[in-house]
């Protein structure tokens, strides 16, 4: 049984002009391809199968990354039904010469096991065995997007 913990995710995303929108922060639909990508990395690494995305369940853009900024992007899967693992992501503008980080986004998406065919399959439930797994996953069950 895959635990909230072993599909914790997080990537980085150097932000560049080409990244950016006119008002030269970076532009909203780069930030929701890298949370996409990384969301389906964390329910594939639970499911232990394809997941595609179903559904963005919520989306707060709460301030701009710039460029030059790096993108973190954090996921991991809080919930799970028969076929679908919910993810829950955030990201975080990061200063690429210290190190220091503002939250700048809230997300759920909701993806779907597929089997060769492209049909939905079963996923397995989902484990929270340490303390960290269970903060996580109440920090996302109570999270008002």
């Amino acid at each position: 049984m895959p635990t909230v913990r072993e599909t914790h995710i997080q990537n980085r995303f150097p932000v560049q002009p080409n990244h950016a929108n006119s008002n030269g922060t970076l532009h909203g639909g780069n930030l929701m391809k890298w949370l996409d990508e990384v969301g389906g990395m964390a329910a594939m690494r639970f499911a232990g199968e394809t997941c595609v995305t179903a559904r963005v369940d919520s989306l707060s853009f709460e301030r701009p990354v710039q460029i030059g900024d790096t993108a973190l992007v954090e996921a991991y899967v809080y919930d799970a039904g028969r076929t679908s693992v919910h993810v829950a992501l955030r990201a975080w503008r990061e200063n690429p010469r210290t190190g220091e980080t503002e939250k700048t986004t809230e997300s759920s998406f909701t993806f779907v096991a597929i089997d060769d065919d492209g049909a939905p399959i079963p996923v397995p439930e989902l484990g929270v065995e340490t303390d960290e797994g269970e903060q996580l996953r109440e920090r996302a069950l109570a999270a008002d997007y």
